[in-house]
């Protein structure tokens, strides 16, 4: 079977054109809000093997001549340093790094709108940072009753107060650092204020998942309620749609209660709604460019029990509460599958009671579960690494590909002149070493050259690892989960 279930070149050609067409839809102005990440979505690359990562970019590439970028971000997570999880850095400061990388692709950021601003004294000084650095900045401000009293919002007291954001390209892409931070708000006072100004332009919204048009209950539509259990984001048919098209399609909570206010507010705006239902709104083609549903399934159905293990760690850390793990339970419920269809927990567990102590497990390619235990000079994740590549290169098991002599040192450099408590390696260090044996070692440099074949491998580790080789791991391209328990009990873990 192959292990490709999304075309992706029809992807990018699908989805520039129906884009493309929703401009012209709109008489060549289209706001369009961009949910979820447009830059290194390793979700949807996970879920829908052949996607990827870099795809929504690439897509907006081909249209950069029409297209420019509106940042929103919203003052309170400003206010609040919020961070963002999974590259952690607040919001502000990826503000800046969304911006470079939107330059460093060759698409033009037009500006960043403040929502919700009122006069905070850090969000003003931030303000002045960004106008420093040459970046056109907008406020829009709280509107009491939103979304809800839309004679108000839809008035001058409402979006008529906000900053209106110019533009000169037919297509303006909003985007943020995180959700909640104003996008729908956003593009909807810039059509009040086009409106006004006698210019025909529209609203659409881009969110890959859930998928529109593949079943509610397939497991790539349940792998984004579990990526979304802690938002508790619900999969669900749309009934305007089912109403106004006698067409099933699938949508989610959130836009489906909105939508009456949304619908609301257009027929305010412009006389008359352009979208019967909230799947009308939508742009996304993946759904046309999955070739092989069964590799779709059994990808998604991983992604499931890993967010699954996620939770479970999440709350071991105190970070998160049941809610999420219950709500993952149920899901994989739903699915019909457990954490005994993913072979390397068994795996790492039993080598773990057999030894001891820490261990590892790795399933490769071609269905091969290689594991790691933890050693007198490895952790069970770098021996586990070593393993993986001994494997790939035809490699015996009992060849050393770093001498100790060359391990021992670093390990005394680590405890004695830099107070690290633990002397084993974490995977960088391991590599790092490898790299430097390579150069002289034949089996190092054959294990070191097989790096790349560990992308998309499965793992699975009897303990919670330190966030430096979780970090690796990620770097690696290697999906990771963990048991929730540490190696030690104290109550410090780094």
């Amino acid at each position: 079977m192959s292990n490709i279930g999304f075309d992706n070149e029809m992807y990018l050609k699908q989805q520039s054109e129906h884009i493309m067409q929703r401009i012209g839809q709109f008489g060549g102005k289209l706001y369009l809000e961009f949910g979820g990440k447009l830059f290194d979505d390793y979700h949807a690359s996970r879920v829908l093997p052949g996607f990827k990562p870099d795809s929504k970019i690439r897509m907006l590439k081909e249209l950069k001549d029409q297209t420019e970028i509106v940042i929103a971000i919203k003052a309170g997570d400003i206010e609040k340093n919020k961070v963002r999880g999974d590259i952690g850095i607040t919001y502000d400061m990826d503000v800046l790094r969304l911006i470079d990388a939107f330059t460093n692709n060759g698409l033009f950021v037009g500006s960043v709108v403040l929502t919700q601003f009122s006069e905070q004294p850090s969000v003003i000084a931030y303000e002045k940072k960004l106008k420093a650095l040459g970046l056109k900045v907008f406020r829009h401000y709280i509107i009491p009753g939103y979304p809800s009293n839309i004679p108000t919002i839809v008035s001058d007291e409402g979006f008529g107060k906000n900053d209106y954001i110019e533009t000169t390209r037919p297509l303006v892409v909003v985007t943020a650092p995180g959700p909640g931070s104003g996008k729908m708000a956003t593009c909807l006072s810039q059509l009040y204020h086009e409106q006004k100004r006698g210019v025909k332009a529209g609203y659409a919204k881009f969110e890959t998942f859930p998928i529109w048009n593949i079943p509610l209950n397939h497991p790539v539509n349940l792998a984004y309620e579990a990526a979304t259990a802690d938002l508790n984001d619900v999969n669900m048919i749309d009934p305007f749609h089912l109403e106004a098209y006698g067409k099933t399609v699938v949508n989610y909570n959130r836009d489906v209660e909105v939508f009456p206010v949304l619908r609301a507010m257009f027929e305010k705006i412009s006389g008359e709604s352009p979208y019967k239902s909230p799947t009308d709104m939508g742009v996304n083609m993946a759904g046309n460019c999955i070739v092989d549903d069964e590799v779709t399934k059994k990808a998604a159905n991983q992604e499931i029990i890993r967010r699954y293990y996620s939770a479970m760690c999440d709350k071991r850390k105190g970070v998160a509460g049941d809610a999420p793990i219950q709500k993952i339970e149920l899901l994989m419920e739903k699915a019909g599958i457990s954490v005994s269809d993913r072979p390397v927990v068994a795996a790492a567990n039993v080598r773990a009671m057999e030894t001891g102590g820490p261990a590892a497990a790795m399933e490769m390619a071609d269905g091969t579960i290689i594991t790691g235990k933890t050693t007198a000079l490895l952790g069970a994740s770098s021996a586990l690494i070593f393993n993986a590549l001994k494997h790939l290169a035809g490699i015996e098991k009992n060849v050393k590909l770093i001498s100790p002599q060359i391990i021992e040192p670093i390990m005394e450099l680590k405890t004695t002149r830099l107070g690290d408590h633990n002397p084993l390696l974490h995977i960088d260090e391991i590599l790092i070493a490898l790299a430097i044996e390579a150069i002289t070692n034949p089996a190092a440099k054959e294990a070191y050259a097989q790096l790349d074949k560990l992308k998309g491998l499965e793992v699975h580790s009897s303990v919670m690892l330190s966030q430096v080789d979780v970090g690796v791991f990620k770097k690696l391209g290697v999906n990771l989960t963990c048991e929730p328990k540490y190696e030690s009990n104290k109550l410090y873990h780094t």
